[in-house]
């Protein structure tokens, strides 16, 4: 049976498909040079959008008369201006939804669009599914250099209905409400709205209340929304400007928040994943980050983090006890201090390095290290191989030919794990492969094998050829393959002895001349940046320059 709200309030249809009912609530704040792109991404769309709100957060840069003039040519325009500027993203979402007419609305940020189809495949599948909530893959493309880099793309591998959030935990992974149709009478219904203010990370809250409400959600495997990533930007945005202790602050608060929201609304097993989530993606991203900010930021950020991670309990610790996220923050839990940033930054890495070396307890058990023997690896001895954080030491060296490096890989053998597997299920080959950092068709690889070493380690060498995998940053990925067919993607921890991650130049017969560098990523991976030809060695010198001068 059907519940009140099932059946949407759309009465214009076409044989094309329905026709003005939806808004878009656009907002913005000093964003000039891109309101007016957004706003019209969101009229491309077509008929079935009724209404643009236009939402300027009080700018001072001329976006407001931008879109004013943008108004007076469409019809489906309507600018509303804040007398005083928000501080955040809450308030200018809450005005535009309070003035929407339409059945339907989406959001979209004023330096993003939407793309060709959004709404119709939104919509679509929304009215056909009866959903409140109708969900698409969001895309984060990286500015300037064009990369996309799909947004929680397993949820959205095919189209599904989800008849209660719950049936669905890993819904609380996407945080953003940009990417999403919702019916307005469900959201004013439910009295569903931002947190108002200055108040970063407004999404994960909103995000919370619709999922506590449990909506009937349709996913859809279509783009619905591009998400810009502009690092460079003289303003960074908040989800990317997190060089002070406060923003991590933010991201703890509102991740307690939803917890909260979810939990009251008695939705248990989504408040589980919620804890979940933030050891599985806040925690091991700032880990990653942190060994770039100076000793204060450290020591504030390893106090607030240990008085956040107090709140969870044994239940939150004790599912999926392998999981890097609740190792690492064990680790952080049982130390006062800061310590072990290097091999914590490697284990917070996607996926996940244990660096050596493997302690134990004197009982014998594994255990993070020989002073802090409270902290168990014992679920490493059962977990799958084909899910053990395996680290591969890297390290590239100079051939004769030129532009030709020597990569020499280490496999270490995880507490024995490896040796166990033996001769019928033990490490066999590996698949190295180069990938272009931007153009993710460009891929170099080969098979090499892996032969066993007397410390108990596997080994493999192969050559690069830097002039043949051509300019650019290229990521280096392995593919351990084991003798039962098992296997296991992982990238290589960049060893940085003397000399291994220096600057070199050749020449070559297709390319002239060409520098290649060699380096650590801040995850600690190995990677590599190639200059081809004396403008690509110029370019590289004048960055240098530029960089020594700065």
């Amino acid at each position: 049976m059907k519940r009140p709200s099932d059946t949407p309030q759309v009465t214009a249809v076409t044989a094309v498909g329905l026709v003005g009912v939806v808004a878009v609530v656009v907002i913005g704040h000093n964003d000039a040079s891109h309101v007016t792109d957004a706003v019209r991404s969101a009229l491309a769309q077509g008929p079935a959008v009724a209404e643009v709100v236009a939402v300027d957060d009080c700018s001072t840069d001329g976006s407001a008369d931008l879109l004013a003039d943008l108004a007076t040519t469409e019809p489906r325009v309507r600018v509303l201006r804040l007398p005083a500027n928000s501080g955040g993203c809450g308030t200018p979402r809450n005005t535009g939804l309070d003035a929407v007419t339409s059945p339907y609305v989406m959001f979209l940020d004023s330096d993003d669009i939407l793309p060709p189809g959004a709404v119709d495949a939104l919509l679509t599948a929304a009215t056909q599914a009866h959903a409140e909530v109708a969900s698409g893959l969001c895309v984060r493309r990286e500015l300037p250099e064009g990369r996309e880099v799909p947004w929680q793309a397993p949820l959205y591998a095919a189209h599904a209905v989800i008849e209660h959030p719950a049936r669905r935990p890993r819904l609380v992974h996407d945080t953003i409400c940009v990417n999403k149709l919702y019916r307005t009478d469900f959201l004013n219904t439910h009295g569903i709205r931002f947190p108002e203010g200055r108040f970063p990370y407004e999404d994960f809250v909103f995000t919370a209340r619709v999922l506590a409400a449990g909506p009937r959600i349709v996913l859809v495997p279509d783009t619905v929304y591009v998400w810009h990533v502009r690092r460079s930007a003289h303003r960074l945005s908040i989800s990317l400007d997190r060089a002070d202790i406060e923003n991590w602050q933010a991201r703890t608060h509102a991740c307690r928040l939803t917890y909260e929201i979810l939990l009251a609304a008695g939705q248990k097993v989504l408040a589980r994943a919620a804890r979940a989530k933030f050891l599985d993606h806040e925690l091991r991203m700032y880990v990653h980050e942190l060994g770039l900010h100076d000793a204060n930021y450290r020591r504030a950020w390893w106090a607030h983090t240990r008085a956040y991670l107090a709140e969870y309990d044994a239940a939150d610790w004790a599912r999926n006890p392998t999981a890097p996220g609740r190792l690492l923050g064990r680790v952080i839990l049982a130390s006062p201090e800061p310590r072990d940033l290097p091999r914590l930054r490697e284990l917070a890495a996607r996926p996940a390095r244990l660096l050596p070396p493997y302690a134990h307890a004197p009982d014998g058990t594994p255990v993070w290290s020989a002073d802090l023997p409270g902290i168990t690896l014992e679920p490493l001895l059962t977990c799958p191989v084909s899910l053990l954080p395996l680290t591969v030491d890297a390290e590239l060296r100079p051939r004769a030919r030129a532009g030709r490096l020597h990569l020499r890989l280490r496999l270490h053998d995880l507490y024995g794990r490896l040796a166990e597997a033996g001769g019928e299920s033990g490490p066999d080959t590996v698949e190295v492969e180069w990938r272009h950092r931007t153009d993710c068709r460009a891929r170099h690889s080969r098979t090499t094998a892996l032969a066993p070493a007397p410390d108990g380690s596997w080994s493999a060498e192969t050559t690069v050829d830097a002039a043949a995998l051509g300019a650019g940053t290229w990521d280096l990925r392995l593919r351990l393959v084991f003798r039962d067919g098992a296997h296991r993607e992982v990238t290589a921890h960049a060893l940085a002895g003397a000399g291994l991650l220096r600057r070199r130049a050749g020449l070559s017969a297709r390319h002239g001349l060409v520098l290649v560098r060699p380096y650590a990523t801040h995850s600690g991976a190995l990677a590599l940046r190639v200059a081809t030809g004396s403008r690509g060695v110029a370019a590289v010198a004048r960055r240098r320059l530029r960089h020594l001068l700065h």
